[in-house]
């Protein structure tokens, strides 16, 4: 091996090394530290806090103090996952080797989706904090499948959100969510590769030429700060109003209806659109579900927000519209929604 070629093998081991301490020390922090302690409180309580719905029976209410209040919760819940998600999704546009990524993610095959969606699990954010990652990951030409794989495992597959749910709601609602979750984090990701162009062979050589140029260009601290300058001001923005937003026509997204109709597959279908539009930290939907069922909500709608909550939101969808072709993000919506009625069924007959 000549010199320079192993001067750029050390580089890109300590680029990757310095990527990894980053992301290992601020998961800790952020992710890991305070769910250890949640999940204890998971088992011994069987309650992981309040709703952050509030009371279900004020749907259909509207009131500014009611949509201020949930904004200021929501970002007091996620303020420090969306700063760690923008750090994160500008150091892979400058840590991490792009000959790297095309390799290991930029294929359209199953394997590539697969890495991604396996890769998201330490990760456990919600669908807002991991938008900034997949987006920075598509900007390093990763396949579309693997970067929707990585996007939508973190909240999906959470393993501890797995964990606060069977020790608050049941087994089997955390059974459900992993078998229909995996179908969303691995199939759905796998066949959006069908609504994106291919990187051919040759083009894929000529990126890795380019983004080797462009990592010889300026210090590693100018091109970051400038990946998350930019980053940074598309998305605080965009994030702020959209949850403004859905907080606003919150009270008409979750109607809760009396006796068998609110049991029913029109339930199922109201419950799986908004909360395929309605946005939340991580693992709030467990307490959301606990206050809906105590307020006597049918299984089924029930079931329906273990895939849609979580999965994607209206705000998320808009943080990640410029990395996705819009194609997969119609494609990725309506397949949460149909998974989420899939669920919805399931805990008709199970629950």
């Amino acid at each position: 091996m000549n010199p320079s070629a192993r001067s750029a093998g050390k580089r890109t081991v300590a680029y990757i090394a310095l990527f990894l301490v980053v992301a290992v020390a601020g998961l800790a922090y952020v992710k890991w530290v305070p769910y250890w302690d949640k999940s204890l409180t998971a088992i011994t309580t069987h309650s992981i806090g309040d709703s952050i719905l509030g009371d279900p029976s004020a749907a259909g209410t509207f009131s500014w103090e009611s949509t201020w209040s949930y904004v200021t919760a929501y970002f007091l819940a996620v303020w420090k996952a969306a700063v760690l998600g923008i750090i994160l999704g500008s150091l892979v546009q400058v840590l991490i080797p792009a000959d790297w990524l095309l390799r290991t993610l930029g294929k359209t095959t199953f394997g590539s989706t697969a890495i991604a969606g396996l890769s998201s699990l330490p990760g456990m954010m919600c669908t807002c904090c991991a938008a900034p990652v997949a987006a920075g990951l598509r900007k390093k030409n990763v396949s579309v499948g693997a970067a929707l794989a990585f996007w939508l495992g973190n909240p999906v597959l959470n393993p501890a959100v797995l964990i606060f749910m069977t020790f608050v709601l049941s087994w089997k609602f955390t059974l459900i969510r992993v078998l229909v979750g995996a179908v969303l984090v691995f199939g759905v990701s796998y066949f959006a590769n069908r609504f994106a162009p291919s990187a051919m062979p040759e083009r894929i050589d000529k990126m890795m030429e380019e983004a080797e140029t462009e990592a010889e260009e300026g210090h590693f601290l100018s091109r970051w700060l400038k990946a998350m300058g930019r980053m940074a001001l598309f998305i605080v923005p965009a994030y702020f109003l959209s949850v403004l937003l859905i907080a606003a026509i919150r009270p008409w997204l979750f109607p809760l209806l009396d006796g068998a109709s609110g049991n029913s597959l029109l339930m199922i279908l109201l419950f799986a659109i908004g909360g395929m539009l309605f946005v939340i930290p991580t693992a709030a939907e467990i307490p959301i579900i606990q206050t809906f069922l105590t307020a006597g909500l049918g299984n089924g709608p029930a079931a329906t927000l273990l895939i849609t909550l979580p999965a994607i939101s209206l705000p998320s969808l808009l943080l990640v519209a410029g990395a996705f072709p819009r194609k997969v993000l119609w494609f990725v919506s309506g397949a949460v929604v149909l998974l989420g009625m899939l669920s919805g069924l399931i805990g008709m007959l199970v629950l």
